[in-house]
C-alpha cells in the first residue's frame, strides 16, 4: 500500500471516517463529489483548503478500500 500521508482517522473528527489531513472532509465527500461529475479543479473550488494531491490521495485510499476483501468466517 502507497503511503497515504494525508489520508487521517480519528474516532472524534467525522465519526472516525477517513478524512483529509484531519480536517472535517471525508474522503467519501470528495470521491462523491467527482462521482458526481465535477473535475478536480471544480472541486479545489469548492474546497479552497484543499490541495490536489489531497484528491488524489483519497481517490487512492477509496481504490484501495474497494478492494479490500471481507471473509466470512466459519462457525462451529
Amino acid at each position: 500500500m502507497e503511503q497515504l500521508d494525508r489520508i487521517t482517522q480519528q474516532p472524534g473528527v467525522m465519526g472516525g471516517k477517513a478524512c483529509i489531513r484531519g480536517m472535517r472532509v471525508t474522503v467519501g465527500m470528495i470521491v462523491g463529489q467527482l462521482a458526481a461529475g465535477r473535475n478536480m479543479d471544480a472541486v479545489l473550488t469548492y474546497y479552497p483548503y484543499l490541495e490536489r494531491e489531497d484528491i488524489t490521495q483519497a481517490l487512492r485510499y477509496a481504490a484501495w478500500r474497494a478492494e479490500e476483501r471481507e471473509l466470512a468466517l466459519a462457525t462451529a
